[in-house]
């Protein structure tokens, strides 16, 4: 179901056979670098469909993210050290600039990108490390205000940032505790049995200020994993749809990483 629903959507001036006669290999050399890439660590997917996510949610999908300089979106402190996967978009786009020079713009290559992330993984039927964060960011409410948990792993995590000294981001905890290896529901069932590893997620859920929208969603996907699934996909779609660039507005850039 989520397959499908990433498969492919057309809305408004947007079309997902927009490139079939002019860069006929786009697909082909998309899918070849994400899958090299996740062969070499296969928590890339996971990371080319944050990087998607990070990029449509400030000023639209315009591929903003990928630009270097000192006030770029790429060094802003939330994505400092935390975004990653831009080496993979860059090998995709000189991939295409050789294919099809000036044609396919940064912003479609992170869309695609993180189609192919979730793809490449098999979906919903088979194992994918989609989720791991650094225990600090994960426990910064408790690390910064000394406060008790009510989380079962929190002290373990803790005890592995005190091991190898708190500065550091290299030791990862996983976001769904129960099956971190796989691409499900359990990120919700673990919120509902108080075991979230963001607080932020677990506040929502479990404070009595949360929204009780939100806790109604929880509970409704952590009892039918389809719904996730396919609001999940379609989700995804609609953010692809965030204000994007048509037409004549914008830039193809030859490199991502700088405007031409």
């Amino acid at each position: 179901m989520v397959l499908l629903c990433l498969g492919g959507a057309a809305c408004g001036q947007l079309s997902d056979d927009f490139y079939d006669d002019s860069c006929p290999k786009l697909e082909s050399i998309v899918q070849a670098r994400v899958a090299a890439a996740m062969k070499a660590e296969l928590r890339m997917g996971a990371s080319l469909l944050r990087l998607h996510f990070h990029d449509c949610f400030v000023n639209g999908c315009d591929g903003s993210i990928l630009l270097d300089g000192a006030e770029s979106e790429k060094l802003a402190a939330p994505n400092l050290n935390s975004v990653r996967g831009y080496e993979v978009i860059d090998a995709i786009k000189a991939d295409l600039e050789k294919a099809c020079p000036g044609l396919v713009s940064c912003a479609d290559v992170v869309a695609l990108a993180a189609k192919y992330g979730v793809l490449l993984s098999g979906g919903p039927d088979y194992d994918v490390l989609l989720g791991r964060r650094d225990g600090l960011v994960a426990n910064q409410t408790l690390a910064n205000n000394n406060l008790p948990s009510p989380f079962d792993n929190i002290t373990v995590i803790i005890q592995r940032f005190k091991d190898v000294g708190l500065n550091t981001t290299d030791v990862t905890a996983a976001l769904d505790a129960g099956s971190a290896d796989a691409f499900d529901n359990h990120y919700f069932k673990n919120l509902l049995a108080k075991k979230g590893l963001l607080s932020s997620d677990q506040g929502l859920v479990s404070s009595p200020d949360g929204a009780a929208a939100t806790r109604a969603l929880v509970q409704a996907y952590s009892y039918n994993s389809q719904r996730f699934l396919c609001d999940f996909g379609d989700a995804m779609v609609r953010m692809g749809n965030i204000a994007p660039l048509t037409g004549s507005a914008g830039q193809i850039r030859k490199k991502c990483s700088a405007v031409n």
